[in-house]
């Protein structure tokens, strides 16, 4: 299995000029399958929303992972998946990773296999490899200068392809040690790495992106550099095409805050949010302690938001992250 690292000006970036713990390291809760064979991009080209084959060519410059979504016929997200290419040319058999939600991994796998047809490709899980995201600390040095190449235990080490904010992906086999992978990292809180996510408005899983149910363009996938426009047809590509073309989103996932005190048992997940006059003005979508992310027109997001828990009336403000294009609405 090829072993390697990527680095990129970025992340040197994001860790220079901190003085604690390079990185911290989480289990995500996320599951990979591969994808394996001489028609592996022609297969996935069909299925995702980005551009698979700038992934596949393994050419200078060509990046190491991709976001993208896969949609039902209505053009609804079904799974959000990153893809990393592990083959290291054009000249070898193509070999891709998918990542997905691990609560999704077998129907995942059966969506793929159902357009398989007779393509030449093997889809299977991989329980051989563990991944993990990787966070700079919040005063790390200048941990990039230092960043290691991946060898024994480990698989791959590349920028998360959604926003910079979101660190690394590293990928390991099973067992790895991490402080050898990556020396002064610590193994951290899955809770802490999601509330990051919640902080930064980085949907990811079944919660966040309702199967079904959750548009892409919606979700800031454009945002998030897991969309081509450009590529060709895929399955759900007529509605999305039609709305980016029409430039009307009107509603779009963002991070919230919550003001204390909260209900002992949390925020209903797909509760409704209203304005402090009573308008309907989104729904949440998941979170974890004061913070969430969730679903808002984007006439509402600079007013007083509030949700209904059981009689009480549950304060919350909304925010557009730094890392939004500078074109985005506010």
């Amino acid at each position: 299995m090829l072993v390697r690292a990527v680095t990129a000006p970025g992340l040197r970036r994001l860790c220079r000029g901190r003085r604690d713990a390079a990185a911290a390291c989480f289990p995500p809760g996320r599951a990979l399958l591969g994808v394996r064979g001489a028609e592996a991009a022609v297969f996935l080209q069909g299925l995702l929303t980005n551009d698979v084959t700038q992934l596949a060519a393994a050419a200078d410059g060509a990046p190491s992972a991709l976001y993208a979504h896969a949609l039902n016929v209505q053009g609804r997200c079904l799974y959000d998946v990153i893809l990393y290419r592990l083959h290291g040319s054009a000249g070898e058999e193509p070999h891709i990773l998918l990542e997905c939600d691990s609560n999704v991994l077998e129907p995942f796998q059966k969506h793929l296999k159902l357009y398989k047809i007779r393509r030449k490709v093997d889809i299977s899980p991989c329980p051989d490899l563990s991944l993990w995201a990787v966070i700079p600390g919040e005063q790390a040095g200048d941990a990039s200068s230092s960043l290691p190449k991946c060898a024994g235990q480990a698989v791959l080490l590349t920028p998360d392809p959604r926003a910079e904010v979101m660190g690394w992906r590293l990928i390991t086999k099973k067992g790895a040690n991490l402080s050898e992978i990556i020396p002064g990292s610590e193994v951290g809180d899955v809770q802490d790495y999601h509330r990051h996510r919640y902080k930064q408005g980085i949907p990811e899983g079944v919660k966040d992106l309702p199967p079904g149910v959750a548009l892409p363009l919606e979700s800031n996938l454009a945002y998030m550099n897991g969309i081509s426009f450009t590529k060709g047809c895929y399955i759900g590509q007529e509605l999305t095409a039609r709305t980016h073309h029409m430039g009307v989103i009107r509603k779009r996932l963002l991070p919230v805050s919550f003001s204390a005190p909260l209900p002992k048992d949390g925020i209903p997940e797909g509760a409704e949010i209203l304005t402090e006059s009573g308008k309907p003005a989104g729904k949440f979508r998941a979170g974890g302690g004061d913070l969430g992310i969730a679903l808002l027109r984007l006439a509402h997001v600079n007013e007083p938001l509030c949700i209904d828990v059981g009689g009480d009336k549950v304060k919350l403000s909304a925010n557009t992250p730094e890392w939004w294009p500078k074109s985005a609405a506010k």
